[in-house]
């Protein structure tokens, strides 16, 4: 059997697993993607508010990591979906889940550095000294904890999981 302990119901055919586990890929992107959509066109507006002018170099700095980030971010999202679209017919859902996970991570990764570079900026607006830095790395390690952390923490303590990226199979395990 090459997937992750409780990953297959006993009666679930190598083609059923793969089929169902699209559909969460998807079902997963499609939850993910309004929100950096509307952080994307927040960003994208920022440039044309009146205050935008004041910023200092590091906020604009901060600002374009936030924004290009978040470009990633919706890149990462959508890209799984196009390569279903483009191989859909070539019975390759194996592999597009396998990297459709590694491309979700990706995105998480480039969504987490979109959203507290963006809390810095703000918080360097409304904040002096220190407590901008702390805020982001507060909101960064809140971030990391919960969409890294909780998964990783219990892949440790139950096993299995085939690591980051590896799509729910053990290591050396493929379809």
């Amino acid at each position: 059997m090459d997937t992750a302990p409780g990953d297959t119901a006993p009666d679930e055919t190598v083609h059923e697993r793969d089929t169902r586990r699209l559909g969460e890929l998807l079902e997963e992107t499609r939850v993910a993607m309004p929100g950096v959509q509307v952080l994307f066109g927040f960003l994208l507006a920022v440039p044309f508010q009146q205050r935008f002018t004041s910023l200092s170099d590091l906020e604009r700095g901060m600002y374009i990591v936030a924004l290009l980030s978040a470009a990633a971010a919706t890149a990462l999202f959508i890209t799984p979906t196009a390569v279903h679209r483009l191989r859909f017919r070539h019975r390759d859902k194996a592999f597009t889940v396998r990297i459709g996970n590694r491309l979700l991570i990706g995105a998480l990764s480039m969504l987490l550095l979109s959203m507290n570079s963006a809390v810095f900026v703000v918080a360097s607006l409304v904040l002096d000294g220190p407590a901008p830095w702390v805020l982001t790395a507060a909101s960064a390690g809140l971030f990391v904890a919960l969409w890294f952390g909780v998964a990783l923490l219990r892949r440790e303590t139950v096993g299995g999981g085939g690591g980051p990226g590896g799509g729910g199979d053990p290591p050396g395990r493929r379809p």
